[in-house]
Order: C-alpha cells, then structure tokens, then sequence
C-alpha cells in the first residue's frame, strides 16, 4: 500500500488529477513533508546547494548552472534505496537541446542523500505518486539540485530547452532558495500550447506537482534585482518514472 498522507492531500489529488499539475505554497507543503518523516537537517540541506559541481553540458552551449544528481528506487509499500551513481538521460523527443547523450553530473553528497529533508521529501511523493498510479510497484526516481545563476546583463535559464516534458511518469518542482532574483515564473501548458496556469516559486518550500504525460512546463529566465550582487534561484527536482 501507498504510504498514507495527511489532509489536505485529497485536494491536490484532485487538482493534479483533473488538471496535471497543482501549486502548492509553502503553508501547505510543511506539514503535509512533516507527516512523512522530519526536515531537522534542512539548514544544511539548503546550504549544500552552495557546494554543486557546475554543468558542462550547458557550459559547452554558452549557458551556465549548476547541479549534483542521484538515483534510487522507490517501492510502493514505502520502501526507498538509493542506487548506485548513474547519468541522466533523456532522448531528444524530450530535450532537444541536450537529448541523447547520457550526462554525468556529480553525485550528490551522501549526507545530503541518505539525510532527513531528502528521504522526507522522497516519502511524500512516493505516497503522494503512488497513490495517483495504482498498479505501479516500483519507481526509478531521478533527484536533481539545481542552481541558476543570473549576473547583470545576463539572464539565467532554468529551462534553457523550453516548454518540455521530462519524459516522466511525475514531476516535483521544490524552491529551496531565491536571493536577488525577479521572474522564474512557472507555466503550465497543454500540448497544443494552451496556457493553463502560472505562478511563481517565491518561498522555501513551494512547490509544483506535475503528471507529466498531460502537460508542459517551463520557467521564465531570472535576472538580478540588484546589480554587482550574487543573484540565484535554487529548486530540487525529483522525477518518478515508473520501472518495467
């Protein structure tokens, strides 16, 4: 069985049911991780996003982030390992840019992987996942830190390819910090380019969930609020793709 979630969880099945996505503000996103499990190392969670290693493969492009990433398991009865380092891949149906090459980032940091904020935050969405895809045993799950990096006079891209799909069963999109940025606002659209929604990661904590068949997401380039200042916007993404 699906771990169990709080109230008000039903809500957000539904708004994830009937539209393929949901906004979920901070406010709400708190208690519904603390039912799941404890956030105690949270502070340090936050600060190893200092300590990513940059993205080569956008550098090669002229564009700059960075990132660390992890693989595990997820099981429906709860049960969540993490599996040995891997790389990201993703075919060119849905990424264009950087489609069809497998790309080694670094791992994330093993005290960051095997600590509370992650294992809560996997929890939840293998409670929260599972329970809106009965039949599912088990999920190959793709955890993503990410950093955009915005300086005076040029935009940073959190999502450089457009308005994608990940090529995915789910998708949680988790602010974890933003200092001196403007924009990064989400859209949602249908796949024939219909907008259906926007809003914008503004606290620690917010967050969107996404059934990725159903939509397509993007987030509008941040720039710095006050020029010569470090200016940057850090989100974790975590993607569950069912396994055969």
């Amino acid at each position: 069985m699906p771990t169990s979630l709080n109230s008000p969880t039903p809500s957000l099945f539904d708004a994830v049911q009937r539209d393929g996505f949901c906004f979920v503000t901070a406010d709400t996103m708190q208690p519904l991780l603390q039912s799941a499990g404890g956030l105690s190392d949270w502070t340090h969670f936050a600060e190893s996003w200092n300590r990513l290693g940059p993205d080569p493969y956008l550098a090669a492009k002229g564009r700059f982030r960075r990132r660390r990433h992890a693989t595990f398991t997820a099981r429906a009865n709860g049960t969540i390992e993490l599996a040995p380092h891997q790389p990201h891949f993703q075919s060119l149906q849905y990424n264009a840019l950087q489609g069809d090459i497998e790309r080694w980032f670094e791992p994330i940091e093993p005290a960051m992987a095997n600590g509370a904020s992650l294992r809560t935050i996997l929890t939840f969405c293998n409670g929260f996942f599972s329970s809106l895809a009965f039949g599912i045993s088990q999920w190959h799950v793709e955890v993503h830190q990410f950093r955009i990096e915005a300086n005076t006079g040029e935009a940073g891209e959190p999502t450089p390819e457009g308005s994608h799909r990940d090529g995915v069963d789910f998708v949680l999109v988790l602010l974890v910090d933003r200092h001196n940025i403007a924009s990064g606002t989400t859209s949602i659209h249908a796949p024939d380019g219909k907008p259906l929604g926007d809003f914008t990661l503004t606290r620690p904590l917010d967050s969107a969930l996404i059934h990725d068949p159903r939509v397509f997401h993007g987030v509008t380039a941040v720039t710095p609020l006050a020029a010569g200042e470090e200016a940057h916007r850090d989100v974790l993404v975590v993607t569950f793709r069912a396994k055969p």
